[in-house]
C-alpha cells in the first residue's frame, strides 16, 4: 500500500482531469455527469485527458455511461465490500488510485459522501481543496485550475488556485453545470484498477439504511421560489406548482421560520438550479439567493417594490402584491383549463 501521507508536485503530474463518479440508484449521480461535461470542456481547451474514477461493485454499465458523457477512460475499482459507501475504505481506495495515476486535477461532487471523501483525501494528499465552487476554469498556459467561490453573502467572488501541490481539488454542488449530451457512440477505455484494501479499512459498517423521498430541485424545469414576501403562505405556491408542473423552492428566511422544508432552500447555502423558468415571488434578490437561479433560461420576478434588486436579474418583472398576484394567476389557469375542456 502506498504511503498516504504526501501528495505530489506539479512537476510530477499527468495532464489529466479526474472526476470522482458517484453512483446513484440505477445511474451515475447527476452531479457526476455535470462534472464530466465540465471536465470535457476544460480538457478540450488544454489538450488534457478526462478520466472517471468509479468505486463500488457491479458498476460496468455506469462506467460505459461515463464514456458516453465525455470521459476518455474510466478506472473501475470493484470489491463486494464496497457496495455501500464507507468513508474509511473509499478514502483508502481513492488515495491509492490518485497517487498511482497522479492527475493534475481531481473533481468531486459536493454531496454528503463527496464532501466527506474530498476533505479526507485533501488532508492525506497534503493539497488544497476549493469547496462548493460556482465555476471552474483552466489556464492552459500554466496548467492551473481556477476555482470560483462566492463568500460573504455573495459580496465577494474569490478566484482560488493551487499552484504547487497536486492534485488540484475542487468540489461542486449539483446543478451548477449543465448535463452533458449523451453520445452512445463515444469510445473510451474501461480498466479494472487493483487496489490493496485490507480489512482494517472497514472500521464501520451500515446496519440499517432508510431512504426518504426527497425533492430534487436541480431537476425541475419550472421552479417557483417564494421569499419573505410570501408571508409563509406556501400552500398557494404549491397549488400554482401543480398547475404548472413545477417544483417549489424558497429563500432562506421562510426556511428558517419553518414555513417550508430545508431541502427546498435555493441559493448559496441551499441548492443551485438550472430550470428553464424560475418564477420568483416576494423575493428581494440578495446575491446569495441569485446564485441559485442565475443560470435559469428565463427568470420572472413578482415584487411589490419596484426598486427590488431581483428586477436587475429578471427577464420579466411584475410589480404586484404577491398575495393578490398568486391567487389571480391560479384563477386564470383554472379558467383556461376549464375553457380547454369545452
Amino acid at each position: 500500500m502506498l504511503n498516504p501521507t504526501a501528495g505530489y508536485s506539479a512537476s510530477e503530474e499527468k495532464q489529466e482531469i479526474w472526476v470522482y463518479l458517484e453512483p446513484g440508484e440505477d445511474a451515475l449521480s447527476s452531479v457526476s455527469l455535470e462534472l464530466l461535461g465540465k471536465a470535457r470542456l476544460l480538457a478540450d481547451t488544454a489538450g488534457y485527458e478526462v478520466k472517471g474514477l468509479l468505486v463500488g461493485y457491479g458498476l460496468l454499465e455506469l462506467a460505459e455511461d461515463a464514456i458516453s458523457c465525455g470521459a476518455d477512460a474510466v478506472l473501475l475499482v470493484e470489491d463486494q465490500r464496497l457496495t455501500q459507501f464507507n468513508v474509511e475504505a473509499f478514502t483508502a481506495v481513492v488515495t491509492q488510485a490518485v497517487l498511482e495515476g497522479r492527475p493534475s486535477i481531481f473533481l468531486v461532487g459536493a454531496t454528503h459522501d463527496g464532501r466527506d471523501l474530498a476533505g479526507r483525501l485533501a488532508v492525506r494528499m497534503q493539497t488544497g481543496l476549493n469547496a462548493d465552487c460556482t465555476d471552474l476554469a483552466l489556464d492552459p498556459d500554466r496548467g492551473i485550475l481556477v476555482s470560483e467561490v462566492t463568500g460573504f453573502g455573495g459580496g465577494i467572488i474569490a478566484l482560488l488556485e493551487c499552484p504547487k501541490q497536486r492534485p488540484q481539488m475542487s468540489t461542486v454542488r449539483p446543478g451548477v453545470f449543465p448535463l452533458p449530451i449523451h453520445d452512445p457512440k463515444r469510445k473510451g477505455e474501461i480498466s479494472q484498477l487493483k487496489i490493496d484494501l485490507p480489512d482494517t479499512c472497514f472500521q464501520t459498517s451500515v446496519l440499517k439504511k432508510e431512504e426518504y423521498d426527497l425533492v430534487d430541485l436541480t431537476q425541475a424545469d419550472v421552479l417557483i421560489c417564494g421569499g419573505r414576501g410570501v408571508e409563509g403562505n406556501f400552500d398557494s405556491l404549491f397549488a400554482l406548482a401543480q398547475d404548472l408542473s413545477a417544483e417549489v423552492g424558497a429563500t432562506r428566511p421562510p426556511v428558517d421560520d419553518g414555513f417550508i422544508a430545508r431541502e427546498r432552500q435555493v441559493g448559496q447555502t441551499g441548492v443551485v438550479c438550472r430550470p428553464k423558468i424560475a418564477i420568483c415571488l416576494g423575493i428581494s434578490g440578495a446575491f446569495h439567493f441569485i446564485v441559485g437561479i442565475e443560470k435559469a433560461d428565463i427568470v420572472i420576478a413578482v415584487n411589490s417594490d419596484r426598486e427590488a434588486p431581483i428586477f436587475d436579474y429578471a427577464d420579466y418583472g411584475i410589480v404586484a402584491d404577491v398575495a393578490e398576484f398568486v391567487p389571480a394567476l391560479n384563477r386564470a389557469l383554472l379558467e383556461r383549463k376549464e375553457h380547454s375542456r369545452v
